[in-house]
């Protein structure tokens, strides 16, 4: 059974930075890519940012220049580097692990990220 368990959300002010973990465990993987999504009171959950078993990166428009997003395959563990925060950023952050040969998606069960002052 695959799990993500996420860490590192909070309340942060606005210019501020925060760094979200997620840590895969559960079974072999193979080939997978990342992601990273947020969901806003009354909004669509959105793709922030990818990453592909190979280290491509893709990232919303919105978030461009202010965040970044890393793998350690030996952890199995993908990362969020978000810096200049803004209150608009403020969402419940998702992660995502994809199997590249099925498609089969995991999630894992969110952390809170708050941009107030």
């Amino acid at each position: 059974q695959v799990q993500l368990v996420e860490s590192g959300g909070g309340l942060v002010q606005p210019g501020g930075s925060l760094r979200l973990s997620c840590a895969a465990s559960g079974g072999t993987f193979g080939s997978y890519a990342m992601g990273w999504y947020r969901q806003a009171p009354g909004k669509e959950r959105e793709l922030v940012a990818a990453i592909s078993s190979g280290g491509i990166t893709n990232y919303a428009d919105s978030v461009k220049g202010r965040f970044t997003i890393s793998r350690d395959n030996g952890k199995n563990t993908v990362y969020l580097q978000m810096n200049s925060l803004k209150p608009e950023d403020t969402a419940v952050y998702y992660c995502k692990l994809t199997r590249m040969v099925t498609g089969q998606g995991y999630w894992g069960q969110g952390t809170q990220v708050t941009v107030s002052s």
